[in-house]
């Protein structure tokens, strides 16, 4: 993973705020190729040791509702471009036609969708997007455009390194689902509240970036995925 140059950066990227990010960033070349490397040889590996239970996953899918396997919904990754995310469809069919963020008690959530959003199966398919390099073990969890367009300035620095699988703010942060659950206005409440306190986590994470970091989030995920 190599930093591209200053000058080559999205012009909405080239500001003070994510200035401070870049050069510490930029003195951390060796840290940015293991992770990489890391990306790739161990998405590789569980995606071939992981085949039988994608293979049940899409069975299931199939089997309770309508539409296909994969959710391909667009998102926000490194110097802001855009891909299509593969999540195991845990919704009906055509559900982002409405709200954006999904609450506990969503009814456009599935039967076997809400046992694999309980356990994050959905995320499993994304070693797929890990391994072709839209995304990475540990980041920032990838926005949809609308919300990156509500970004500040300092959060643009998020966009220097590639969306991730998960984050010390996913870890961390416990109470986005209560907050949305309880909130009257969905969208406004994960803007002005959950979007600038998982930010927080999110830049002290870039701050402090190493690979050996990376690899203690990873160990807390699996924790945190098994205590549910």
């Amino acid at each position: 993973m190599i930093l591209r140059k200053w000058e080559n950066l999205p012009p909405e990227m080239q500001v003070p705020e994510v200035k401070e990010y870049y050069d510490l960033l930029s003195k951390r070349k060796f840290q940015l190729v293991l992770k990489r490397a890391f990306d790739v040889v161990v998405s590789f590996l569980l995606l071939v040791i992981l085949s039988p239970a994608f293979a049940v996953l899409a069975i299931a899918i199939k089997l309770d509702s309508k539409g296909p396997v994969f959710y391909r919904q667009t998102r926000v990754t490194r110097y802001g471009e855009k891909f299509r995310i593969f999540k195991f469809r845990s919704m009906v069919t055509d559900a982002d036609k409405g709200s954006l963020l999904t609450v506990g008690g969503d009814s456009r959530i599935t039967k076997t969708g809400r046992f694999i959003r309980k356990y994050k199966l959905d995320e499993l398919s994304q070693l797929l997007d890990v391994f072709r390099g839209t995304m990475t073990f540990v980041g920032t969890r990838p926005e949809v455009p609308k919300y990156v367009e509500k970004y500040t300035p300092e959060m643009m620095a998020t966009l220097l390194m590639p969306a991730g699988i998960t984050s010390e703010a996913s870890v961390y942060y416990k109470d986005e689902n209560e907050l949305l659950d309880a909130a009257q206005d969905v969208e406004k409440t994960y803007l002005e509240v959950v979007l600038p306190d998982k930010m927080k986590y999110n830049l002290a994470a870039i701050r402090s970036f190493s690979f050996i970091d990376d690899i203690k989030v990873m160990i807390l995920t699996v924790l945190a995925v098994f205590r549910k």
